[in-house]
């Protein structure tokens, strides 16, 4: 009987008892944390960031109360500027992209039809990276060190270590560590989209979740790195000393700014879309029918996080810029509301020719909708040059950024916890308590933040802890703060429905009549997921494909077993879906954690100059990461498997055809993204100088022969790279092992000539802005030779331990993909220093 014929019971109980024996949790309390299955690393991570969220509006409540009369002494200054830091800061940082995220390592596995995510390990990793972080930053307000420069952080008052205390180093490098768990999930959710497709969803047949968080996922790897490359200038120049923001010393703030932003706006859309992506699949099924227009909205999501690159100088208007770079970043300020304006006239055609059926998750979506739209108003008028020279830092802008951010993100997100509750919980929510929430959110955000836009015109700065009874503005001030602990009421009515939830009953199974593949959860929430992974002619194949549910809970399509005892899932071609391999996945374990916290502590240590402790921290992270690969890759027990209906696939791929493969590209992608921040730096200091190297004081570069030697040698390691990998392929193993040794040897060489330049000539890096950025270059770069010695001693210690062979070649093919990026940035930073401009 072939695995998909499923007309035995016997048979198929069977299967599901091997299947339920592979996907329980661990058993024990502790053990359940070191579970790694996405539903409930996602739901841990939900919930943490949730959490997070309620204490960030805990401080905006108390912001608010200081606010609520003239020349109020409820908190000191001090106290003040920590509260609206921290605020914005978990907010922007703890919140909204982490939830983002969270949300979708819970559902892109069950709206792709897949058992899990390729790398649930990352994910669990990512969580627990994301909860020290938060931990660390948030928790600095009750030691009253917590970051008082703002959620921006502007030099040189932050980076003076005699005008900012502790609290920026937290910011700094507890960010930095939650920004790691970003990226983390970022590479997951991009290579479990593009590979974990069931077979036949093809790109043009993905739901929109899929495509919005492929969008989003994109855009984090980069938006996050200019940020981390700027939190490397930032710490160096508060722990070293090294002058980068000084205007004194040839530094200067503004690149801070440019780094943080093109960061900064990107960031509102990568915490709008997802909202949007929760629309698309909400709406269609309310409304009864397919979405109107969907490779319009597509193509507008698309074209979003395209123009969002386009926008960052638009915080910088009043910094004093050309009148050119005023035009062009005003008009793509202007220009990004026209496909962000194409995906809300979508939802309401779906609307408008459907037959829809209100419901709470409807209503959040609608209210949503119109809060944004008035956010996205006041977002063209500050698009206007003149007209933001007037309310830039009034709260205007507060006001602005609010309605931006509560109906692009926060409402929607209620409104999908309303919705997705019963897929996770298998319980529906209060519609009555849904509705008196929403109303009350709804008035409440209204109430608090509409005044502003009058305050502001008024003449109110933002960020200031009390104001005078003359600037008349005390009513304004009262209204909202009654608005804002009005909304708090109705987060609160949400929070007291979550708490009745388990105490309701059972909700039918998909009980919203949706058509997508995420409602195959049955509401007895069974641990392997899906039960078997179908075939997909439609996009929302439960309307379309007949007999779609009974045929996939009876293991009617692919991969109905677990025989051989193992967690897998099915991968795919990227662009057609085509079945390509079937892959193991990652167990529980206790190697994520240990991973996030010997990391963790390397930030934290460093944070408190802890050098030496932090070092050993560093070590055991590359122990943890060393031990993770190891134990994770490994050669299957046969070459391949049925997944029925006569399909027979791989159980191992290397190359481009694998995850492993396209999780090292995507991370890489990433990294070069960072080190372009750095570059951009260099070329910018170059831009602003008359001089540059400075003439007079003896800083003549680090000469042209160590950079090019440096970069020679680099050159060579990655062509022996490449060849080892090939010779390997084709069975030459001891050829390719000594390639490897000679490799290991001159990317080692390669790491002290690119250190060399700047050490003979005598750059001292607190000087001047031009030998630290120098410096600055050359360490990132021979950082990374440094990590390209242990990728090539791990994979040629695998080789010498026969778990690499010909056939099973993933790790070396990996590695090249490092090595071609390391090249590159060889070329770059090498070609830079040492010969623009040319040494003398």
């Amino acid at each position: 009987m072939s695995l998909h014929a499923q007309d035995d019971p016997a048979l198929r109980a069977a299967q599901e008892e091997r299947l339920r024996a592979v996907w329980k949790p661990p058993s024990g309390w502790f053990f359940r944390w070191t579970d790694v299955n996405n539903n409930r690393v996602g739901v841990w991570y939900t919930l943490t960031a949730f959490g997070f969220m309620l204490f960030a509006g805990v401080l905006a409540l108390i912001m608010r109360a200081q606010l609520a009369v003239p020349s109020n002494d409820l908190v000191t200054a001090s106290t003040f500027n920590q509260l609206f830091t921290l605020h914005g800061s978990m907010m922007m940082f703890l919140f909204a992209v982490p939830m983002f995220e969270a949300v979708s390592i819970i559902l892109l596995p069950q709206l792709l039809g897949a058992r899990d995510l390729p790398f649930p390990r990352l994910s669990a990793f990512g969580y627990w990276s994301f909860l020290i972080g938060g931990v660390f930053v948030s928790g600095s307000i009750f030691f009253d060190v917590a970051p008082d420069g703002g959620w921006f952080m502007y030099p040189p008052f932050t980076t003076r270590t005699d005008l900012s205390g502790l609290g920026a180093d937290i910011w700094m490098l507890g960010l930095s560590f939650i920004e790691v768990s970003s990226v983390a999930a970022a590479v997951e959710l991009i290579v479990g989209v593009l590979k974990c497709r069931p077979p036949g969803m093809r790109l043009n047949l993905m739901p929109l979740y899929a495509w919005y968080i492929l969008v989003v996922a994109v855009m984090i790897l980069f938006a996050f790195p200019p940020l981390i490359a700027g939190d490397v200038l930032f710490e160096l120049e508060r722990l070293l000393g090294w002058p980068f923001f000084d205007p004194a010393k040839g530094g200067d703030p503004l690149l801070w700014q440019h780094l943080f932003w093109i960061f900064g706006h990107p960031e509102v859309y990568i915490v709008f879309l997802p909202s949007i992506a929760l629309f698309a699949m909400m709406i269609p099924t309310f409304a009864r029918r397919h979405i109107l227009g969907y490779p319009w909205i597509v193509l507008a999501a698309v074209g979003t996080a395209f123009l969002s690159f386009g926008l960052w100088v638009h915080h910088m208007f009043a910094t004093g810029l050309p009148k050119i770079s005023l035009a062009f970043f005003s008009a793509a300020s202007e220009a990004v509301a026209i496909p962000t304006g194409v995906q809300i006239f979508v939802f309401i055609a779906t609307l408008w020719a459907g037959r829809v059926v209100f419901s709470t998750p409807l209503l959040f979506a609608l209210g949503a909708i119109a809060i944004f739209v008035i956010g996205g108003l006041t977002g063209v008028m500050v698009a206007i040059a003149p007209f933001d020279w007037q309310a830039h830092d009034t709260y205007f802008i507060v006001a602005h950024l609010h309605y931006v951010l509560i109906g692009g993100t926060l409402l929607p997100l209620f409104g999908g916890l309303y919705y997705y509750w019963p897929l996770i919980t298998g319980k529906k929510l209060s519609d009555r308590l849904g509705r008196t929430a929403f109303w009350i959110l709804f008035v409440g955000a209204n109430l608090t933040f509409f005044p502003m836009h009058i305050t502001g015109l008024l003449g109110m700065p933002r960020r200031v802890f009390t104001y005078p009874a003359e600037l008349g503005v005390d009513g304004l001030n009262l209204l909202s703060t009654v608005g804002s602990y009005l909304f708090a009421a109705g987060v609160l009515v949400i929070v007291v429905d979550l708490a009745l939830s388990p105490r309701r009953a059972k909700a039918p199974r998909n009980p919203w009549h949706a058509g997508t593949l995420e409602w195959l959860a049955h509401p007895d929430d069974e641990d392997w997921g899906i039960r078997s992974v179908p075939l997909i002619e439609s996009r929302y194949p439960i309307w379309d494909q007949k007999d779609f549910v009974a045929k996939v809970d009876e293991g009617r399509f692919f991969l109905p077993d677990a025989e051989e005892g193992r967690r897998e899932t099915i991968i795919t071609t990227t662009i057609d879906a085509r079945p390509a391999q079937v892959i193991r996945l990652g167990t529980p374990s206790v190697v994520p954690m240990i991973t996030a916290v010997a990391l963790g502590s390397v930030f934290i240590l460093t944070t408190y100059h802890l050098y030496w402790l932090a070092l050993a921290g560093g070590v055991v992270t590359l122990a943890a990461v060393l031990w993770w690969l190891w134990s994770t890759a490994e050669i299957p027990e046969k070459r391949e498997k049925p997944i029925g209906h006569g399909i027979v696939l791989p159980l191992y791929r290397s190359g481009p055809a694998a995850p492993g493969w396209w999780a090292m590209f995507i991370t890489m992608m990433a990294d070069a993204t960072a080190f372009s921040g750095l570059v951009f730096g260099y070329y910018f200091f170059w831009t602003v100088h008359p001089a540059f190297p400075p003439s007079g004081l003896g800083m003549n570069g680090p000469g042209a022969f160590w950079p090019m030697t440096a970069m020679g040698l680099t050159l060579a390691s990655w062509a022996m790279t490449v060849a080892a990998r090939e010779l390997h392929a084709r069975g030459q193993v001891s050829v390719a092992r000594g390639l490897l040794g000679v490799g290991i040897l001159v990317t080692l060489a390669s790491l002290f000539a690119g250190l060399a330049g700047p050490w003979v000539t005598g750059l001292a890096p607190t000087l001047h802005v031009y030998p630290a950025i120098v410096w600055t270059l050359a360490i990132w770069t021979a950082t990374h030779a440094g990590v390209g010695v242990i990728c090539q001693s791990y994979t040629l210690a695998r080789s010498i331990a026969g778990r690499m062979t010909p056939e099973y070649d993933a790790d070396l093919r990996n590695i090249t993909v490092y090595f071609h990026f390391l090249a590159l940035t060889a070329i770059v930073t090498y070609a830079t220093i040492g010969l623009f401009p040319l040494a003398s």
